[in-house]
Order: structure tokens, then C-alpha cells, then sequence
């Protein structure tokens, strides 16, 4: 009998700090790609970059009008021109091939640098409003909904909009404060 009042005795002690370390951790999932693309931040450094794209577009199409008028002239006039000059225009032309390859190159690279340049930049802010959410909604992990290995994730725990909305204010707000205005210097009499 004495074993047995031990035993629950016991088992009423432990029941409490069964209870405490059995509660579910609560986890959430986000769309990282939904919230750059519907995000005040996110479709700023978009717009930034799609003009950085079409500003490498506009110069490497200027560089195929200028290689496509250096054919049509050597193609035109080949048979009136001296062979130092057509081997002249041929050479411009082939360095022209050479120059539009290289900047295409270089484009690529720039573009590339500046992708991540934003998207370093949008994670560096994006990164707090998430902690914020995780903290106030007590979560112990928010899982990227498509980048995590995740199978299934149901509509209940996915807090997209929540974090679009918090970032979006939390962007705006850092915007509209204005920077310390600089003193005016005193003047000397």
C-alpha cells in the first residue's frame, strides 16, 4: 500500500512538468516569394531592378543597331571598297561582336550583384518584423512555406499576409521619419 501512495505521490509531481514540456511547439510557415513580390519594399527593389535590366537592354540593343549597320554597309559595298578597307569594317564589325559579348557578360554580372544587393538588403528588414511575429504569437519556428522541404502546410499557420502587413508598416513608418535635419552653422559677425 505504502508503494502505492509513493507511486502517486509520485506520478502527481511529475504530472505538471509532463504537462509543461509536452505542450506542442507552435510553428508558421510564410511565402517569401509572395511577400517580395506584394510588399511596399519588395516591388520597389523590383521596379529597381527591372529599370537597371531594361537601362542594360537599351545600350546592348544600341550595340546591335550600331554591329548590324556595320554588316549591312560591308555587305552593300564590298564589292567597291579596297580590301584594306573592307578588312577594316571587318575588323570593326568583330570587335563590335567581341564588345556586345563581353558587355552582355558584364550586364549579366551587374544585374546579378544588384539582385542580391536587394534581396540582402530587403532580408536585413524583413528579418526583425518576422522575430516580432515569431515573439508575439509565441511561435518556436517559422518555416520559408516552399524553401524548407515542407510537403504540406495548412492555411491556418501560414502567417504571410501578417508579415506583409507588419513589413509594409514597419517600411513606411522608417520612411516617413524624416533624417535629423543638419544645424544651420552660426553665424560669424
Amino acid at each position: 500500500m505504502k508503494k502505492a501512495l509513493i507511486s502517486i505521490a509520485v506520478a502527481a509531481l511529475a504530472l505538471p512538468v509532463l504537462a509543461q514540456n509536452s505542450t506542442p511547439a507552435r510553428i508558421a510557415v510564410i511565402d517569401v516569394q509572395r511577400v517580395l513580390n506584394t510588399s511596399v519594399a519588395g516591388k520597389a527593389a523590383q521596379d529597381r531592378l527591372k529599370k537597371l535590366q531594361e537601362d542594360k537592354m537599351t545600350k546592348a540593343s544600341k550595340l546591335q543597331d550600331e554591329m548590324k549597320a556595320l554588316d549591312t554597309e560591308i555587305n552593300t559595298k564590298k564589292l567597291s571598297l579596297s580590301e584594306d578597307k573592307l578588312a577594316d569594317l571587318q575588323k570593326q564589325l568583330a570587335d563590335k561582336q567581341v564588345a556586345l559579348q563581353r558587355y552582355g557578360q558584364d550586364a549579366d554580372k551587374e544585374l546579378g550583384e544588384a539582385r542580391d544587393k536587394e534581396l540582402m538588403t530587403l532580408e536585413s528588414k524583413i528579418k526583425p518584423v518576422i522575430d516580432q511575429i515569431g515573439k508575439e504569437m509565441g511561435l518556436a519556428a517559422i518555416l520559408n512555406k516552399y524553401e524548407s522541404g515542407l510537403v504540406y502546410a495548412s492555411d491556418a499557420i501560414d502567417i504571410t499576409d501578417t508579415v506583409i502587413k507588419k513589413f509594409n508598416d514597419a517600411t513606411q513608418t522608417a520612411e516617413a521619419t524624416p533624417a535629423p535635419a543638419a544645424q544651420p552653422a552660426a553665424k560669424k559677425q
